[in-house]
Formats: C-alpha cells, structure tokens, sequence
C-alpha cells in the first residue's frame, strides 16, 4: 500500500526542522570564536608627599570591586612609580597596604577605570604622620600635678583649627596634631584658664610638631595669696587716765590756784580785800575746755569760787560790827 503526499507532508516538515536547528547550532560556535577579546590595560602610580617629595617603597594591592580578591600587586621604585600592566578592563579598588616611610600615613583607597589598552595614571600623596602631643600642669614651688587648666592650642602661621585641652586629675592631657613639613609644624600653647586658687599664666609657649614624634610642653601655676585673717584676741577696755592731760603746744600751762584761808577776827580787811569782796575774780589762764579733759580745771575753777565767796562774807560781816561799834551808846 503506497502512502499519498499528504501522508508523507509531517515527515518532510519535522525532518527539515532537524536540519537547520543543527546547522545553527553547529555555526554558533564558530561565530563566537570569532568575536575579539579586550586588550588589557594598565595602572601606572606615582607616590609623593605634600612637599613633593618621591616615596620609594610604597606597596600597594588591586582588588576586585565585586568580591575583594586580590589580583596585582607591587612596590614604588627608587622614582616614586609602580606600573600594573595586565590589568583586564573593569573597575578595580586600590589599596596601599605599606608607605615604605616611618613619617607618612596611608593614603585612602580609591576606585580605578581600566579601559581596553589604556593606562590609567594616578598620582598618589602620602601626609605626614600627625605629632603626639602631651601637656603637663603642676604646682610651681611644690610639683603637685593640677587638675582643670584649660589651655588652648593654635598653629603659629593661623591654617588650621586649634585645639583646646583641659588637664585632668593627673595634671596631664593629650592631642593630636597635624604636622605639615618635614621639619614640623609651629604650634602656641596659652593658658585661658588656671586652675582653682591659682594665678592665671597667659605666657604663650612655643611647640614645635614634628611628623610621627611626640612633643611635650610643661606649665606651671603659682597660688594664689590668701588674705590675712584679723586677730581673735579681743581688744582691752580703755581706761581714764590718772594724770592731767598734756596742755596743747603755743598754749601756757595753768597752775592750780591756792586755796585761801579766812583771815583772822583781829585782822582788818585791807583796800584790796574790800574791792575783791564787791567783784568777781578775773579768770586767768586759758579758756576751759570740754569734755574729759576740762574735768581738771572745773575743779580748780570751782575751789577758786568757792574761796572768794567766803571771803566776800567775811569781809561784810567785819564791817556790819565795825559799823555797830563805832555808833554812840545812849
């Protein structure tokens, strides 16, 4: 039985299907082949420092962005340069691992382009190690270290921030500073404020920050006086004084009066006598005076009137009886 061309259209179809799918396949490969690889590339680096010195020495690593594996590595010649060559186009991570130098930090890592048979040139700067800086505070005569100085640190040619410290209870405090030469970095230490009981020293003092060394700077503090305390004792009572107060310079000294005695019955008042028993006595010497030292010459004023008055008695009575006797009896 002979099968019709319908019968036979399926197997044709499947059949020429088969072929071109394994004619492709078998093509495929060989149109891949064909396709040209990327050239590689090349990381050139050149290592200074900020006053553009060259760093031999330096080592540094290219990592894979994706996982962190290392794929080149190498030194800095004696010219400062390290060239990577080999390196596949991508994007890769540099890393310095050494600086070669006991003054210089690491620099920071950094991502690099490579393109296809390109060299990608990168300049690389390696600072100074910052200074270590210790700050001291004592008692200038007894060497006690002293707590609570407040002393502020600022670069001499004004770049820069400045720093400010407070000694604790060891007297000391620490800073770091950034160094910016080879030969150091100028600084001025001041004192803004002393410690409790203390003078304030505002001297500036001079500290020069070298790169990776360590500074020191020492301050003294003298105490403050304390006040004298007054006396406790207390103060004794003032008394009077027994004798006659001193009579002021230009003035004549007045001497105490007499006190007169009465004259006799028998005895006849004199001219004299008569005329003083009709008037006061003129006062002589200087004028009284008051207060505790006038209390001597009221007492001899006192006596002197006490004195002429009796006598002024006397002198009336001797004449009333005179008087009587010389009238003619009846």
């Amino acid at each position: 039985m002979h099968s019709s061309a319908t019968d036979r259209f399926p197997t044709v179809v499947a059949a020429t299907v088969a072929a071109l799918t394994a004619s492709t396949l078998l093509s495929a490969p060989t149109a891949w082949a064909e396709a040209p690889e990327p050239q590689p590339g090349t990381v050139e680096i050149l290592k200074k420092d900020p006053e553009g010195a060259l760093l031999a020495g330096a080592e540094f690593s290219l990592l894979d962005t994706l996982n962190g594996t290392k794929a080149l590595t190498g030194k800095t010649n004696a010219d400062g340069i390290l060239r990577l060559e080999g390196v596949t186009p991508g994007v890769w991570r540099l890393k310095e691992t050494a600086t070669g130098s006991p003054i210089h930090d690491l620099a920071s890592d950094q991502d690099v382009i490579v393109t296809p048979g390109q060299s990608a040139k990168l300049t690389i700067i390696d600072h100074f190690k910052d200074a270590d800086l210790t700050v001291t505070k004592t008692d200038k005569s007894s060497g006690k270290p002293l707590a609570g100085a407040v002393i502020n640190i600022t670069p001499a040619s004004g770049d820069g921030k400045p720093v400010t410290l407070i000694t604790g209870k060891d007297g000391t405090a620490t800073a770091k500073l950034p160094v910016a030469a080879r030969a150091g970095t100028v600084y001025t230490a001041t004192e803004t404020k002393a410690p409790d009981g203390y003078q304030l020293d505002s001297t500036p003092a001079k500290i020069t920050a070298k790169p990776g060394a360590s500074a020191t700077a020492a301050f003294t503090n003298t105490k403050k006086e304390q006040p004298t305390q007054p006396p406790t004792t207390p103060m004794p009572t003032p008394t009077t004084p027994t004798t006659p107060p001193a009579t002021p310079s230009g003035k004549p000294t007045p001497s105490t009066p007499a006190t007169s005695q009465p004259p006799t019955s028998s005895a006849a008042p004199t001219p004299e006598q008569t005329t003083s028993s009709t008037s006061s006595p003129a006062p002589t010497g200087s004028l009284a005076q008051t207060g505790a030292d006038a209390t001597g010459w009221l007492l001899a004023g006192a006596g002197v009137l006490l004195a002429a008055g009796g006598g002024a008695l006397f002198a009336v009575r001797r004449r009333r009886n005179k008087s009587e006797d010389d009238q003619p009896t009846g």
